[in-house]
Order: C-alpha cells, then sequence, then structure tokens
C-alpha cells in the first residue's frame, strides 16, 4: 500500500539506500517528537542521521516530503490486524494498538506534532489523511467478517465503525490529557462494537 503521487523519498529502495532511509526517518520521528513540526530541519536530521546533507537534500527535497515518507513507512510497519472471530474481539484488538501506539512517550508526542502541523500544512495533512486511510483499510474487513456473520446489519459502513473506535482515543490525547490505558481503549472498542450493532454506522443513516 504506497502513496500515489508521494514527495521524493517514498518510494521503497533497497541495499543501502534502505539503510540510509531508516536512519533519516528515525531521526526524523525523534526530531518531531522532541521540538515539534515547526522546528524540523533537513541539515540537523542529516546530522542525527550521521548522512550527507545533499542525499537528504536530494532524496526527500523538503520538510513536508520527509515527513510523507515518515507517515508511509509508519504505516506500513504497524502491526497487522488480529482476526478474533468476535467483532468486540477485533474492535479491543484495534483499540489496544491505538491506545499502545498513542500512550508511548515517542510516538504520542509524534503524532500530536504531526496532527498539530496538519491543521496548517497542506501536504502534511495529506500525507496524514493518507496514514490512517491505510490504517483503516486494513481494519476495515474485521468488520465486513462480522457483518458476514450477522453480527452488524448488512449496510454498515465499515471504514466508519474503525474510524469511531480510534476517535475517543484520539480525543484523550489531544483535548482532556484523560489517562490512555487499556480500559479506556476497552471502552473505545465496546461503544463502537454496540453502535454499530445498533445499526448507527449504516451508509445513509
Amino acid at each position: 500500500m504506497g502513496f500515489e503521487g508521494a514527495d521524493p523519498g517514498t518510494v521503497r529502495p533497497g541495499g543501502r539506500t534502505a539503510r540510509v532511509r531508516s536512519a533519516v526517518l528515525q531521526a526524523a520521528g525523534d526530531a518531531l517528537a522532541e521540538h515539534g513540526f515547526a522546528h524540523l530541519d533537513l541539515a540537523d536530521i542529516a546530522r542525527r542521521a550521521e548522512v550527507g546533507k545533499t542525499t537528504v537534500y536530494r532524496r526527500w527535497g523538503t520538510v513536508t516530503g520527509l515527513v510523507a515518507d515518515l507517515l508511509l513507512d509508519m504505516a506500513e510497519q504497524s502491526l497487522p490486524r488480529n482476526e478474533t472471530g468476535s467483532l468486540l474481539g477485533d474492535l479491543k484488538a484495534n483499540a489496544r494498538l491505538v491506545q499502545r501506539t498513542l500512550a508511548d512517550p515517542r510516538q504520542g508526542a509524534l503524532f500530536k506534532a504531526v496532527i498539530a502541523a496538519a491543521t496548517c500544512e497542506a501536504k502534511t495533512a495529506e500525507a496524514l489523511h493518507r496514514f490512517y486511510d491505510i490504517r483503516v483499510k486494513e481494519w476495515a474487513p474485521c468488520v465486513q467478517q462480522a457483518i458476514d456473520r450477522g453480527e452488524v446489519p448488512e449496510g454498515t459502513d465499515v471504514d466508519e465503525v474503525i474510524r469511531a473506535v480510534s476517535a475517543p482515543l484520539y480525543y484523550r490525547l489531544l483535548t482532556t490529557g484523560d489517562r490512555l490505558d487499556e480500559a479506556a481503549a476497552d471502552q473505545a472498542a465496546e461503544a463502537a462494537a454496540a453502535a454499530a450493532r445498533a445499526g448507527a454506522y449504516l451508509r445513509g443513516g
């Protein structure tokens, strides 16, 4: 799953080029988590990654190009969905994966920085939307399987159910500062599952 029309640097290479890419993306993620998007600097990232500045400028070109590639890599490296045999079990697995990511000090800070940047930077917003589209599409088959089993009504919008699982967790991260623990994850999954069974996510409803 890739980004169509992605910025320079988003092609997945091999060999030494892959090692350079990995080091640069690690450095970019660290810098984002530490200082936020506004203070990202390609020369600083090159220094952190111990690669030449010209390599970074040639391959990614801009900070937004680098962030787009970082989000692509994060989407592709994220754990695949679990299949437990029930809608609630699957949604809890999804919620706990999101919760662990957002509760992690580095990852949580990184997502805050990217989301903040996306509110005022169009290319970052586009990259973030693509990241979430990849992750939603990874987990949406769990809901389709629930439809096939008769757990939720035909015509349920499978993507919306997955989004509903994550939404309360991001709300805690970005607004309330409430504890992001497994109990919060399970509550989000239970609410989404109950709403889905009740037909709240029917298309056109």
